[in-house]
């Protein structure tokens, strides 16, 4: 319970240190939400746009590419080909292309009262400015416009903010930085916009496209999700949304581009060969024609059916390895060209090794990948020379699977030729004719079925062209709200709140922190603990007149002093003093830390309760008792002070003091006297023990002003006459660590009776009592009670 006590007094504490600086903190407030509302007026806020759409996958996939899409929560080949397209999307080539359609790096805009507002698209503007150079080379410049409409037909109009603007009339070419232009109306009624400045800009397209490329934000929704959002914020909604829809245009646009790319590039192989085969057809059918007619054959002997229809079948297969032998002789030159790595293989050609047929694909895919992300980067990319290695080793692979097949095939071929000649070898008996007519046939037949298959195809890859999927799906096209996201309100307001309390929190904090200063009775109760501290000393502003107590004064200031004046008293109770009981020093440790403000009201605290009060300067050094009493009135007038009475032994103690009258109170005073150059040994002399025995015995207190003890050490040789020993400490003035000598003394016994006064004390670090006013004082009334009665 204890415990708990102590944290709620020390939390309440800290908090103390914060509120009692309330009025920096409403201000600090004010002024943050005052820059706040400012902020918010004068800038011009963002609206957002989004949209959403899905990556679309190949629909040209092998069998075995689609058993491995089964597995694509497994792997990260689908969650890559997303992150790459995100690229694609955020390319600066697209970005370039939806500034050119947009016409981005042309604005125009019109002055308002705080900012200037925007036409978007740019056939909302009141004029039109039409360029005479080309567009490559507007696409590259940069201007500023500033023009003001005089009438339907004039307008004055300048390139600098600051020059003086010409004359000219609509329609006219006028001279600019980017040669000559043409400036229109776009409007029937320019009066409307009579006198407002119109800003034209134009602006290099590729550091517009930079811009967007920035500004446009295209995350995946999810891990391995084929959902991309794509977003952005712009002072034009209208405009945040165009751009989205047309990115989402251009980059669907260029997809389906790519792939047709591949089509074409197949269909223009099969177109090739169709045209040679159909030749190599066309010269067969026109020998067989002659042969015949020639020969007069109309039909084939029956008994060389079952040999020619057995040779015939041993030709075909020869044919069709020949073929294949053809095919990968031109896949081996294609491969075989070292001058170009990244030449494209010829697809669905027929290759008997499926293998083969697998490997060209995944070689072209390959090579369909580096060629669209060389679009939004280049070949030091570390994702491009990945991918060159991953080609260069297919490009291996796939060679070496060629030759593989060109050996088998060669085998093949002998091995059907061998079958062939012992056929051939049985027909011999066949009329040659006939035999010849055969062989004609067959290869007719051959060129035939390859003729056809060629064309079928070709009709394939025209299907394939023409129905080209696209590369995405829209899911929600792009939606701007007219809600601004930039700046909030809410969260402006609040972060200046939050500013504002920062501000003065923070200078307190650190002010606290690096503080190294008594400030009241508190802290130096912490700093100091075997020494009773007297009480607290208030702050006194304003005239001299009232830092000095009044007789029958119910102030704060003569309160404290009445405190420390029955403190005292309590305290000399409980000590035995014998000798100078009743004479009190007021010493501190270095100067300006009030012992002489304390001293004197001291001193007029006692006489207030009609006691004989003498109050000594024995601070000859530095004299500040004198200043304090210079414009009071004296009842007894005597220039001699301590100092003359010291030096001089023909000099009474009657005749060094003088009898002052203060705000009612009457003391006497012995004052300094003059500054005398030995002051140390003239404080050890035999005088001064005859001066303390005399005024102990003839008045009731007796207020010593003496030096601080730690810079010289004229307390410290008349300590011995002190009966009690007030030590001053000025509260935002004395360091902690000076308080060290304090406690050295003390611990010593080089001070008699030390007892401790905090001066100074603001206010807000007041003891209790300042808090709640002063029993039967009259309390003060504000004003809205004062108008409530």
């Amino acid at each position: 319970m204890i415990n708990n006590t102590h944290k709620e007094l020390n939390f309440a504490k800290a908090l103390g240190v914060y509120t009692k600086h309330w009025k920096w903190f409403v201000l600090s407030c004010v002024v943050a939400f005052t820059i706040a509302f400012f902020r918010l007026r004068y800038t011009t806020p963002e609206y957002n746009a989004y949209a959403k759409l899905m990556i679309l996958d190949d629909q040209s996939a092998t069998p075995a590419e689609l058993v491995l899409e089964d597995l694509k929560n497994f792997s990260k080949s689908d969650n890559t080909n997303v992150e790459d397209e995100i690229e694609v999307i955020t390319s600066r080539k697209l970005m370039e292309l939806v500034v050119k359609k947009l016409e981005l790096n042309i604005q125009y805009k019109q002055e308002g009262r705080f900012h200037f507002s925007q036409f978007f698209p740019n056939k909302k503007a009141p004029i039109k400015i039409n360029f005479i150079e080309s567009d490559s080379v507007i696409e590259n410049s940069k201007l500023n416009l500033n023009l003001i409409v005089d009438s339907n037909s004039k307008f004055r109009y300048s390139f600098h903010k600051d020059s003086l603007m010409k004359s000219s009339d609509f329609g006219k070419a006028i001279k600019s930085p980017l040669g000559e232009l043409v400036i229109t109306p776009n409007t029937t009624d320019l009066l409307g916009f009579k006198g407002v400045m119109q800003v034209v800009s134009v602006t290099p397209l590729n550091k517009v496209a930079e811009y967007y490329k920035r500004k446009v934000l295209v995350t995946q929704a999810a891990e391995f999700s084929k959902i991309v959002n794509i977003s952005l914020n712009d002072v034009s909604p209208t405009k945040a949304k165009m751009v989205i829809d047309t990115l989402i245009n251009v980059y669907d646009q260029v997809s389906i581009m790519e792939k047709n790319r591949k089509a074409t590039n197949t269909a223009k192989f099969i177109d090739e060969r169709i045209d040679l085969i159909a030749k190599d057809l066309s010269d067969t059918d026109r020998e067989i024609e002659q042969f015949k007619r020639g020969n007069k054959l109309t039909n084939i002997v029956s008994e060389a059916d079952l040999f020619i229809k057995s040779s015939a079948q041993v030709e075909r297969d020869i044919d069709g390895k020949r073929i294949e032998q053809n095919k990968l002789a031109y896949i081996k030159d294609i491969l075989g060209n070292q001058g170009d790595s990244f030449s494209r293989i010829p697809e669905n050609i027929g290759f008997s090794n499926n293998a083969t047929n697998l490997t060209a694909k995944k070689f072209n895919e390959l090579l369909d990948d580096r060629d669209r992300l060389l679009k939004s980067s280049n070949e030091k990319n570390p994702i491009i020379v990945n991918l060159d290695q991953k080609i260069a080793n297919l490009r291996n692979n796939l060679e070496q699977s060629v030759n593989t097949s060109l050996k088998s095939v060669d085998l093949e071929i002998k091995s059907l030729q061998n079958t062939s000649s012992k056929l051939n070898s049985k027909i011999y008996a066949v009329p040659g004719q006939v035999r010849k007519s055969r062989d004609i046939e067959r290869e007719q037949k051959t060129k035939e079925s390859l003729y056809l298959y060629l064309l079928e195809k070709r009709e394939e890859s025209a299907i394939t062209l023409t129905s080209t999927s696209p590369k995405l799906k829209i899911i929600d096209k792009a939606f701007a709200s007219n809600i601004p996201v930039s700046p909030k309100k809410v969260i402006v307001y609040l972060a200046s709140i939050i500013l504002g309390f920062s501000v003065p929190f923070g200078i307190i904090y650190v002010s606290d922190l690096l503080d190294n200063k008594i400030h009241n009775k508190e802290d130096l109760e912490k700093e100091i603990t075997n020494i009773t501290v007297l009480g607290e000393v208030p702050h006194s502003s304003g005239r001299k007149s009232d830092k000095i107590v009044k007789k029958n004064d119910r102030s704060v200031l003569s309160e404290s002093f009445r405190i420390i004046r029955t403190n005292v008293d309590y305290i000399k109770k409980g000590r035995n003093v014998k000798n100078y009981n009743n004479v009190i020093f007021v010493t501190s440790t270095i100067n300006g830390e009030g012992k002489s403000f304390f001293s004197l009201n001291m001193a007029l605290t006692f006489a207030n309760t009609n006691k004989r009060v003498l109050l000594i300067g024995a601070d000859i050094r530095n004299p500040q008792t004198d200043a304090l009493l210079s414009t009071k009135k004296k009842n007894v007038v005597t220039e001699i002070g301590l100092t003359e009475y010291l030096v001089e032994d023909s000099i009474l103690l009657g005749e060094a003091v003088n009898s002052y009258d203060v705000n009612g109170n009457t003391i006497d005073v012995l004052a300094s006297g003059k500054v005398p150059p030995n002051p140390a040994e003239l404080l050890m002399g035999n005088r001064m023990k005859e001066l303390f025995d005399s005024v102990s015995e003839q008045y009731d207190y007796v207020i010593v002003d003496t030096a601080p003890a730690m810079l010289v050490t004229d307390t410290l040789l008349i300590s011995e006459y002190a009966g009690h020993t007030i030590y001053v400490v000025r509260a935002g003035y004395t360091e902690k660590r000076i308080l060290n000598f304090a406690k050295e003394i003390h611990d010593q016994n080089k001070l008699n009776g030390m007892m401790l006064v905090v001066n100074d004390v603001k206010d807000s670090n007041f003891g209790y009592g300042a808090k709640y006013g002063y029993y039967g004082k009259p309390q003060k009334r504000g004003w809205f009670k004062k108008s409530k009665s």
